[in-house]
């Protein structure tokens, strides 16, 4: 396993990161913990959460068992400091996490207590902001992202506020790190020049959607995050499951995120099947695991930290860590890179 700092930080996380949103649904308790028990003891020391897991499905009655789920786990195993832990507060739009109110200084603070206390811990190694409260192109919002009705004096102060109520929280012990999740390009650099110009923490992390069917950060989110140390925690870099190869042809497996969440976000409809296919040959051509080879390519990306992955099942996880130990063959690579040219957005 591979090890890389969070930014400009000496906060060493995996290259694989743990990622948890069936936690309380589609995996109980006791699953939970083995598939910690297993990341930990494969040299995975990244986990990610957030406030309003589980997301499958996502609602009131099941909002912060995820985190419940890791309190308890270092509650029984005592190994909170082998762990790099991230979680997020919500962005605005919930109407049962504060009213949907989105993050600002008061809702902070009250989501990072709750989710302490779920946690049972007293720090957090990285707090995200999970979606920006001026809206955002992310979650298949793209085709209908209008950022000219964005108030920009409203959106900086809120920048602003958000920035400095972390550094109170950095300070006060609370908080390690700082990071954004669904973030844009100006966005992101908007956070970098104020926390410079006022002196408060520097986002040192994005968690954004990456994968062979959505590659937006291989553009101008690239160019930021090699000259501003800004890394990439991959999510969705399976696709939700699509890219594993399990829904071709319209299949829905019992159980599987498909048979909760019939389009998967949006990602599962027509367009996407002919690339995957594509890939899954590539794939079978050279003796791969299609969620390894998905996996691999995207732990190929310079300005990758992180890859967080998702399973519902011990093999899953058993398959998708040991993506970490493959190195895909150039041609594999030049394949990869002549079906993404034919199907660039496919979702």
């Amino acid at each position: 396993m591979q090890y890389k700092n969070l930014g400009r930080t000496d906060i060493s996380v995996s290259q694989i990161c743990l990622g948890t949103m069936t936690w309380g649904t589609q995996n109980s308790e006791a699953e939970a913990h083995e598939q910690m028990d297993y990341a930990l003891h494969k040299g995975v020391n990244f986990f990610d959460t957030a406030e309003m897991y589980p997301t499958t499905p996502v609602g009131p009655e099941t909002q912060g068992r995820t985190e419940e789920c890791i309190g308890t786990w270092f509650e029984k195993t005592g190994k909170r400091g082998d762990v790099v832990l991230a979680t997020k507060v919500a962005g605005p739009g919930r109407d049962y996490l504060r009213g949907g109110q989105g993050a600002d200084a008061a809702n902070i603070r009250a989501a990072i207590d709750s989710s302490l206390k779920r946690l049972k811990t007293d720090y957090i190694d990285l707090y995200q902001v999970h979606w920006p409260n001026r809206g955002h192109f992310h979650f298949r919002q793209n085709w209908r992202y209008n950022p000219f009705t964005q108030d920009r004096e409203k959106t900086v102060a809120n920048i602003a506020e958000i920035l400095e109520t972390m550094g109170e929280l950095v300070k006060a012990g609370k908080i390690r790190a700082i990071g954004l999740s669904n973030e844009t390009t100006w966005g992101i650099q908007k956070y970098l020049t104020i926390a410079e110009q006022k002196g408060l923490p520097r986002v040192v992390s994005t968690q954004n959607e990456y994968n062979l069917l959505y590659r937006h950060f291989d553009l101008d989110l690239a160019e930021l995050s090699h000259h501003e140390d800004v890394g990439l925690l991959a999510y969705s870099p399976l696709a939700g499951g699509i890219l594993s190869g399990k829904y071709v042809g319209g299949a829905r497996p019992a159980g599987s995120r498909g048979s909760i969440n019939p389009d998967i976000g949006g990602r599962l409809q027509p367009l996407q099947e002919p690339p995957v296919k594509a890939y899954l040959e590539i794939a079978a051509k050279y003796n791969l695991d299609p969620a390894k080879l998905a996996l691999a390519y995207c732990l190929t990306k310079p300005f990758m930290t992180s890859v967080i992955i998702g399973a519902t099942s011990m093999a899953q996880l058993e398959t998708d860590i040991a993506s970490a130990y493959v190195t895909l063959p150039e041609e594999a690579i030049a394949e990869i890179e002549k079906v993404h040219r034919l199907y660039p957005m496919p979702m």
